[in-house]
């Protein structure tokens, strides 16, 4: 299907059983000659925050980036370096004191969190877009498919932080209605269109000599959210989708393995 990878979420100990999950999949990643590569869910807490997320990648180095690790052969790597997400939330922790620590790593890791770069962009060695409608909102009716967010992203990420891994964001849907938090957000899927224009966009500004890295297919299965691709794109009888391009040496689903 193209997809080289999973980028999976995890939390560290706060949740055992995704611990567990993510476990099982770097194990059977290697086995299958798959890659696999670690979300960090940063903490909620405004308090401790740093100290839990340094304790967290502390924990994640020894237990599956080491050479005893089970599977640490399918840890998905960029120019010979692991590759960490952070999906960022109560927005408390000190990234400059977890990259001091991440820098004493025998291999550093390429630390690359979501949207645009704020005031500890220096912490971070990448960005990637993350589902989005932009500065408009989101539609009552699930039109605003984040064409202007996405236009904003690659515009800014190529103009002014090119020396900075750039991962594109694709989406087919998003729809959070069924979700016991729901905000009543969506993306219509507009027949499969919205995920061939989010595959397209990209290349308005990435020509074929200067491809992206890695392009991030949002989501595998988040199906609360309305994202997941697992069952296939949305499609309709009387309208066919364009035809998505060949992705990027790098084109990766995030992977929520919540129960």
């Amino acid at each position: 299907m193209g997809i080289s990878a999973f980028v999976v979420d995890w939390y560290g100990d706060r949740e055992p059983f995704i611990d567990r999950s993510y476990a099982l999949m770097q194990t059977i990643a290697a086995r299958e000659n798959f890659q696999v590569a670690m979300m960090y869910d940063e903490s909620n807490s405004d308090d401790g925050a740093t100290d839990e997320a340094i304790a967290d990648f502390t924990m994640f180095h020894d237990v599956y980036l080491s050479q005893k690790a089970s599977g640490h052969q399918a840890y998905l790597t960029y120019e010979g370096r692991p590759v960490i997400f952070i999906f960022p939330k109560g927005g408390h922790t000190d990234w400059s004191k977890v990259r001091a620590l991440v820098n004493k790593w025998s291999t550093p890791p390429l630390l690359i969190t979501e949207n645009l770069p704020g005031q500890d962009a220096g912490s971070f060695d990448g960005f990637y877009a993350w589902i989005n409608p932009g500065e408009n909102g989101w539609s009552t009716d699930g039109s605003n498919w984040g064409e202007q967010y996405l236009n904003e992203f690659y515009q800014t990420m190529k103009s002014k932080y090119s020396d900075k891994i750039i991962v594109g964001g694709v989406w087919a849907s998003f729809d959070d209605h069924k979700a016991s938090w729901s905000l009543n957000r969506k993306i219509l899927p507009r027949c499969g269109q919205t995920f061939s224009d989010t595959t397209n966009l990209w290349h308005k500004y990435f020509p074929p000599d200067n491809l992206l890295p890695f392009v991030m297919i949002e989501t595998w299965n988040d199906h609360e959210e309305g994202t997941a691709i697992e069952n296939g794109i949305p499609t309709c009888e009387s309208v066919a989708p364009a035809s998505p391009p060949v992705p990027p040496a790098g084109t990766y689903s995030t992977h929520n393995n919540k129960r």
